[in-house]
């Protein structure tokens, strides 16, 4: 199913780098400040540029590595005990051995399997979570065990572990109980949940530039300072819900820790990477840190209709800092319920040209 998550560029790629173009045909290095899913700086690196991504959210940074630093499978060269007790097949490459390995581990009865199933036992709530089957929550739990063992025993690298991060949680976006987002699960499993989950291997691209790019995590507003790019694309969050909380089982994964799980919906703590971008009272302060900060004189910027700030206040905020303009752009919008919003959505790249 691949990624499930709000606000996605993907689709709209193609116009975002003419823009790019547009507005410097001579443009070497973009920085993509709130990458998400890295599906844009794919696309960017795919079309020769070099690429400065970042992003406050921990299972971000892992799609950053496949995407920025992996043009095919890492070797995963230490495997070779694991291949050997294990009775592989060694004709296979190591990626496919390594994934066949996460697959047959046996399920263990661990935290997934206690705070998002059914026949879970979680701490804080008054019933069982249905994020998982029990089958597929305790094989998140067997998968997460394994891939921390083999990296301390230090057999398989860093990008290696990242890269098996990576696909744990594609591989478990693909079978949750859920309408679209981690907010909350769905009453009964559908049928897609009900599928036994399956780490497939990832598509490596070798299209475009290959070397060269760099992967941050961190705060876009404490972190400006440090990129340098010829312009600076911005996806910032447009609307009250925060990535941290929607996504919060994701973040868990890639952090590969286990934290309280809270309320009936089971999030976890999440303020640490609150964003501001999802406050009216915040926006404009974190713009003007980033926009101050940046190393680069263009930006350009992404937001919806349905942004906290209409677009005709924000495009005279952005004009305390310089010459702005506006390019008009119809989008399917993201639906995860039953939105009686029109399937169309307004989208708006906005040009900055700092004084």
């Amino acid at each position: 199913m691949g990624y499930r998550y709000i606000g996605s560029k993907d689709k709209l790629s193609d116009i975002i780098i003419s823009e790019i173009r547009r507005i410097n045909k001579n443009t070497e290095t973009v920085i993509d400040l709130m990458a998400g899913t890295g599906l844009m700086s794919l696309a960017l690196r795919e079309n020769n540029y070099k690429v400065v991504a970042n992003d406050v959210m921990t299972y971000s940074y892992h799609h950053l590595h496949l995407h920025l630093l992996l043009s095919k499978a890492p070797e995963f060269n230490n495997i070779s005990s694991i291949i050997k007790n294990e009775n592989l097949d060694s004709k296979k490459s190591n990626y496919t051995l390594i994934l066949d390995y996460l697959n047959n581990v046996k399920p263990i009865k661990g935290y997934f399997f206690n705070e998002f199933s059914p026949e879970g036992n979680p701490i804080n709530a008054t019933k069982p979570r249905k994020y998982y089957t029990a089958e597929n929550a305790a094989k998140i739990d067997a998968i997460r065990k394994e891939i921390r063992k083999l990296k301390k025993k230090k057999l398989i690298t860093e990008i290696e572990h990242s890269l098996l991060l990576h696909d744990l949680i594609m591989a478990s976006n693909d079978i949750a109980n859920i309408a679209g987002t981690y907010g909350h699960y769905l009453s009964k499993f559908v049928k897609r949940a009900e599928s036994p989950m399956f780490l497939y291997q990832s598509k490596f691209s070798s299209l475009g530039r290959t070397e060269g790019h760099q992967v941050f995590k961190g705060y876009a507003e404490e972190i400006a300072s440090q990129l340098v790019g010829d312009i600076c694309y911005i996806d910032p969050p447009y609307i009250k819900r925060q990535y941290a909380a929607n996504y919060h089982i994701l973040e868990t994964i890639a952090r590969e820790d286990e934290p309280e799980a809270i309320g009936e919906s089971g999030l976890r703590p999440w303020r640490d990477q609150y964003s501001n971008f999802c406050s009216k009272v915040k926006i404009r302060d974190s713009f003007d840190e980033i926009i101050t900060n940046i190393n680069c004189q263009d930006i350009l910027i992404s937001y919806s209709e349905d942004g906290l700030i209409p677009i005709s206040d924000l495009i005279s905020f952005l004009s305390n800092y310089g010459i702005v303009s506006k390019k008009n752009i119809e989008y399917k919008r993201f639906k995860s319920n039953d939105s009686k919003k029109n399937s169309t959505l307004h989208e708006y790249l906005i040009h900055l040209k700092k004084n």
